[in-house]
């Protein structure tokens, strides 16, 4: 590792915290895809599997920030463990009910209740910047380290959760996730030095993260955002079946998510000055038009090296959007603020694939490619109108103010990517 990223785990307990997160996370990329996988094997309903996957996102979109914000209150460690039995158990009932042909609403049942998984990066990030709320650079490269995990998880979980319910048998890609799931939450509360302290009722303050003015411009950018994720998965696999190699359609995304990897390890390496907003919007901008040569594609090769092009920008906004939620939500509702990072991101990728599979079915695969053009133009005027709240210094965080306290300055006047 680069010495910068070494430096970041010289505190006792960050490793452990860091691997734990890592196996915890997993579940992230693989439950979604492992379920339509299982469902189209076993039943041959694709319309069934997606509806499936779907359910999964959408109520972990909804119970998700729900979760984060009793962890802020409770810890870590007495409200993740439950939510995590809850949602294991919905998983176990899902294979089960997908394996005997159980009635069709009894998988959505399941699926539904799935959606009590924790946001674990959520959780590793708040952990973080417990660690080093002081120190902004080494914050900073935490946040980057923590980006490139993710990218990790969106590179290999999708080919091993499918690999498995293809070569061994179609339950396996899901029962997976779900015992990396275990593992990861488990070993990861029961490491208490590095944990949050929890900030009860009367600390916490009334009233959800969300509304802090800045974090809602953030949320409301990352549906659009997520619109484009949700967008370009969908667009790919059609568009590599009607290029005769279906199967490349996994390795196209792979590159995809690379190139975010890439250059979210490099943003770590590197130390800002100057407000974190104008580096936001640069890359919310840089996003959109990365979208632009995608509507140009005519083969598989030209869309691998264009897509590893628009990743460059994902990750170093990413970064820079946890550095934002850490200054404009108050500390003892970080966790709960990170979350709806999350919940906004799901929410427009389930929107942006729905709307993608109805313009591949109307207008043709490379049609598809200018719903996450559009997206991307909507974050844009999204960022733009909300800029001038995310530029507004913001209250000290330390207490249950939320972000229309009285005084109007900044805890520190940080310069954290």
């Amino acid at each position: 590792m680069p010495s910068p990223y070494r430096a970041i785990f010289a505190l006792p307990g960050t490793k452990s915290f860091s691997v734990a997160g890592f196996l915890g996370r997993m579940p992230l990329s693989m439950m979604g895809i492992g379920i339509v996988t299982m469902v189209s094997q076993l039943t041959g309903r694709y319309g069934l599997a997606g509806a499936l996957s779907a359910t999964v996102a959408l109520s972990a979109a909804v119970i998700g920030p729900q979760i984060s914000r009793q962890v802020d209150r409770h810890g870590q460690r007495r409200v993740l463990r439950p939510a995590t039995l809850v949602s294991l158990v919905a998983v176990s009932g899902l294979l089960l009910c997908a394996k005997y042909e159980a009635p069709d609403w009894t998988l959505f049942l399941c699926a539904a209740f799935i959606g009590c998984v924790p946001s674990v990066g959520s959780m590793i990030r708040a952990r973080w910047a417990a660690l080093y709320r002081d120190t902004p650079r080494q914050l900073h490269t935490a946040y980057s380290f923590e980006s490139v995990i993710d990218e990790v998880c969106f590179i290999f979980g999708p080919i091993i959760s499918i690999g498995l319910s293809t070569a061994w048998f179609p339950e396996a890609g899901p029962l997976l996730a779900g015992c990396f799931l275990a593992v990861g939450v488990f070993w990861l509360t029961s490491q208490r030095a590095t944990e949050p302290a929890p900030h009860p009722r009367g600390q916490h303050g009334a009233g959800s993260a969300l509304r802090a003015r800045g974090l809602q411009v953030l949320v409301a950018t990352f549906v659009a955002t997520g619109a484009i994720f949700g967008a370009v998965d969908v667009v790919t696999v059609a568009f590599a079946e009607e290029q005769g190699h279906k199967s490349m359609a996994s390795v196209v995304l792979a590159i995809y998510a690379a190139g975010s990897c890439v250059a979210g390890a490099v943003f770590g390496l590197l130390h800002f000055k100057g407000a974190p907003a104008r580096r936001w919007l640069v890359g919310v901008v840089a996003m959109a038009v990365s979208m632009i040569p995608l509507q140009l594609v005519g083969n598989l090769p030209f869309l691998a090296v264009a897509l590893f092009v628009a990743g460059l920008s994902i990750a170093p906004t990413m970064i820079t959007t946890m550095a934002l939620v850490e200054q404009h939500v108050p500390r003892a509702k970080l966790t709960e603020g990170m979350t709806w990072i999350s919940t906004g991101l799901a929410v427009g990728v389930a929107l942006g694939s729905s709307v993608a599979g109805w313009v591949i079915d109307a207008f043709g695969a490379k049609a598809g490619y200018g719903v996450p053009g559009i997206s991307g133009a909507v974050a844009v005027l999204v960022a733009f109108l909300g800029y001038r709240r995310l530029k507004q210094p913001v209250p000290q965080r330390g207490g249950p103010t939320d972000e229309h306290g009285a005084d109007g300055q900044h805890e520190e006047q940080r310069s954290v990517a």
